[in-house]
């Protein structure tokens, strides 16, 4: 492959394209936003604005006319797209990253990976939140064994909201993978697979508590890993006095983070990552704490680092080394929330066959 720039080319500029996406391609080296994709005339307007050089299309398909002019294709439309999307644009020979949660089933994500090995093409699901700066932080903790033995595992993305904001994400139609345990619920899962292996029980609560609300709004996910670990997970939109965003309690001390990693209100602000510049960096008063007892210490987090994703990206495509998140991880993490979902429609635990 040449040392020109991999050219990318954006479906989708909503939240998750303009926000999230684009900024991250655009200041990624050996990558260029050659394209972006979307059909509302206002938001192309937009991304002319921000991104002067790049060419606009109203529909997917016109790529596929021009696969040969691009590298890579990024699907950051809603949820109910992705998989023809992504089956499309691997047909035309191109590489693929699609947003989280890559599909609505656990199957469709496993036949996208088959179809993405047999053309020997990357595909790779955007799980940004695996480069939180607490995240980050927690996995170095881990790894040098300062909790000890961990036994639980307490995770939380939990919002104000009591109002119903609109659009696919809050829709009843089941085409649209809609609600919270699809939309936060992924980031949580995959998180607490990431850190902890692979599950072997699930057990689920979906409420919509809302007036109007069509979808889970409110919901709890309980994960036993293979190892014994135990992970809590809290996703809601209901929640009107925040919990800690972790707490992981150990044989030889816990730690507890509250906050957020502020990555996102940074992007969402217009600041861009810049080499040789701060980023994703939080305040001491935000640091979380580690100890046991009354000896507990601040612990500096670590720098969030959203823009090694891409990074890890091009390096694939260019190296042949590993994609940053396959989708057969992500496979992984549907099979969970629809262990959940049973879960919670059931009454019941559900048992898994972990997979390596």
């Amino acid at each position: 492959m040449s040392s020109a720039p991999l050219r990318v080319a954006l479906v989708g500029y909503g939240l998750a394209g303009s926000v999230f996406h684009a900024p991250l391609i655009a200041t990624t080296d050996g990558l260029v936003l050659d394209t972006v994709v979307t059909g509302n005339p206002e938001r192309q307007a937009q991304a002319r604005a921000e991104y002067p050089d790049v060419r606009l299309a109203d529909r997917p398909d016109e790529l596929w006319k021009r696969a040969g002019e691009l590298d890579l294709v990024v699907v950051a439309s809603p949820n109910r797209t992705h998989v023809p999307l992504a089956t499309a644009a691997l047909e035309a020979g191109l590489a693929v990253v699609v947003d989280k949660p890559v599909a609505g089933t656990a199957a469709e994500a496993l036949a996208l990976a088959d179809l993405a090995d047999e053309r020997g093409l990357l595909l790779s699901v955007f799980q940004n939140r695996r480069w939180d700066n607490d995240f980050l932080t927690l996995r170095g903790l881990l790894e040098r064994g300062e909790l000890g033995e961990v036994w639980r595992f307490e995770s939380r993305f939990e919002r104000w909201r009591p109002s119903l904001k609109g659009g696919w994400r809050e829709s009843g139609d089941p085409a649209e993978v809609g609600g919270l345990l699809y939309d936060l619920g992924s980031h949580l899962v995959d998180q607490a697979l990431t850190l902890f292996g692979p599950a072997v029980s699930v057990y689920g609560e979906l409420d919509a508590r809302r007036p109007g609300a069509q979808v889970d709004d409110d919901a709890f996910v309980a994960i036993t890993h293979a190892g014994g670990v135990r992970s809590h997970l809290w996703m809601s939109a209901t929640t009107a006095q925040l919990g800690p965003r972790f707490r992981v309690l150990g044989s030889a001390a816990g730690y507890v983070k509250h906050g957020l990693d502020p990555q996102e209100a940074d992007l969402r602000d217009g600041a861009r990552p810049a080499p040789g510049e701060a980023w994703g960096a939080e305040p001491e008063a935000e640091w979380g704490v580690l100890g046991a007892g009354g000896d507990l210490r601040s612990v500096p987090t670590l720098p969030g680092d959203y823009p090694a994703y891409y990074a890890a990206v091009a390096a694939a495509l260019r190296d042949g080394t590993a994609p940053p998140v396959t989708a057969r991880e992500a496979a992984a993490a549907l099979t969970v929330i629809e262990a959940a979902a049973a879960s919670a429609r059931e009454g019941r635990t559900v048992r898994l066959t972990p997979t390596a």
